[in-house]
């Protein structure tokens, strides 16, 4: 690093030459580093996607339902702000780290740091607009709730024009430059130009850090002693309830990106307010700084999905449906080798399971027939026992061996009677 100082010491004392960590040019050595640092950035790449599309689909879920309110539209806007950085800078800055000579080309290493201030700063300013409405809401829900629909579409339009101007200099003059062979991407500051960019490193802290952080704090401490007046109606006492759920949730946030912001503005101002003689950043603040930067946006849906209400019950209910759509088709697919496993075996029958079968089902229908004609038809008492001796005395004839002795005595015993008569 005090090589590539040395080779561009041309600039002014007040504005050093520093390489951008977006670039091919990194500071990190050790290779245990080179394989920890991207490693880290890796998982919490994964994690900030998996969070933060989970918030972005409860989110437009809930949109389809109802009119979207301002402040969930600015919580969606934050949710695809740290989206933006997990999917375009974490995955470059990652492979940079682990290789010290890994260059991306002119167009990266122009956007890199541009891209990322943008999102940051967007993010930034998001955060004072959704302080402003969460007062407007704890003031009169009403009122917050009837935003009309363009009057969000052109605030969260000027929050991204104002992120992506504000930065602008770093893409304006970043360029790449070869150095003892290898390209690195450095900023190329002209004499003409180096006023005007030390002004932008003062102000830009300024109007990207302070303002809005100070705006965002303001307006939450109005909107909590707002929270904190009792209502005479239930309504009112149901609102305030969520109004101050949704303050702390949302002062929660930020406060964590107000602390976690702060080390990488330390390295910041640091690399550009050093004296020409001065130390420089250590490479281990710096990249810990970085880190708790991209690990903001892994942060903040977890903050989100903890704190509200509606977030974990809108999360519950998307979990349930995708266990519910992966059980049905297990079930499904369980039932159609069940079936398959069923009708195999019975295409071929033998002839005698075909006739125990056929014997089997003719009694049970015969069963189930009786049953249905005896509800259907009901047999008196009287009836039923004499049609029941009547059969007893035919089967008994039926089954006599020797018939015809029972018909001589039957005959002989009339007569007899009949004589006496």
């Amino acid at each position: 690093m005090e090589k590539q100082q040395a080779n561009f010491s041309t600039m002014n004392s007040s504005i050093p030459q520093q390489p951008l960590y977006a670039g091919g040019f990194q500071t990190l050595d050790a290779k245990e580093w080179t394989f920890l640092i991207p490693t880290l950035l890796v998982v919490i790449c994964l994690t900030g996607i998996a969070g933060n599309l989970c918030v972005i689909a409860i989110l437009l879920h809930s949109a389809r339902k109802a009119k979207p309110s301002l402040i969930h539209s600015l919580i969606l806007n934050l949710s695809v702000s740290d989206l933006l950085l997990l999917v375009f800078s974490v995955p470059f800055r990652a492979a940079a780290y682990s290789r010290s000579t890994l260059s991306f080309g002119w167009f990266v290493c122009r956007t890199a740091d541009w891209f990322t201030h943008a999102c940051m700063s967007a993010k930034s300013i998001t955060i004072a607009v959704v302080a402003k409405a969460c007062f407007m809401y704890a003031s009169n829900p009403a009122k917050q709730v009837n935003i009309k629909q363009y009057t969000v579409c052109a605030v969260l339009l000027s929050i991204w024009m104002v992120a992506a101007i504000l930065p602008l200099p770093e893409w304006v003059f970043t360029a790449t430059k070869q150095v003892d062979g290898s390209a690195v991407c450095i900023m190329d500051i002209p004499v003409q130009a180096q006023e005007p960019m030390a002004i932008f490193v003062k102000l830009y802290p300024i109007f990207v850090y302070c303002i809005p952080f100070t705006l965002a704090f303001f307006y939450f401490w109005r909107a909590y002693g707002q929270c904190q007046r009792r209502g005479t109606k239930t309504q009112n006492l149901r609102n305030q309830i969520r109004s101050r759920r949704l303050t702390v949730m949302l002062l929660s946030v930020t406060v964590t990106f107000s602390i976690m912001w702060i080390p990488e503005w330390v390295s910041w101002l640091w690399l550009w307010h050093q004296p020409q003689k001065g130390p420089s950043p250590p490479p281990a603040f710096t990249t810990l700084a970085q880190i708790f930067m991209f690990s903001l946006s892994s942060i903040n849906p977890l903050i989100f999905l903890v704190m509200s209400e509606e977030f974990k019950e809108a999360f519950k209910g998307l979990w349930k449906r995708l266990t519910a759509k992966k059980s049905l088709s297990v079930q499904s697919n369980q039932e159609q080798t069940a079936v398959n496993s069923d009708v195999l075996p019975d295409a071929n029958p033998s002839p005698e399971q075909h006739s125990t079968n056929g014997c089997v089902e003719h009694s049970c229908s015969q069963q189930n027939f009786g049953s249905q004609e005896s509800k259907e038809n009901p047999v008196l008492p009287d009836v039923e026992q004499f049609w029941h001796e009547r059969e007893a005395h035919s089967t008994d004839q039926d089954n006599d061996p020797i018939p015809w002795e029972h018909q001589e005595q039957e005959t002989v015993g009339s007569n007899k009677s009949g004589s006496k008569n």
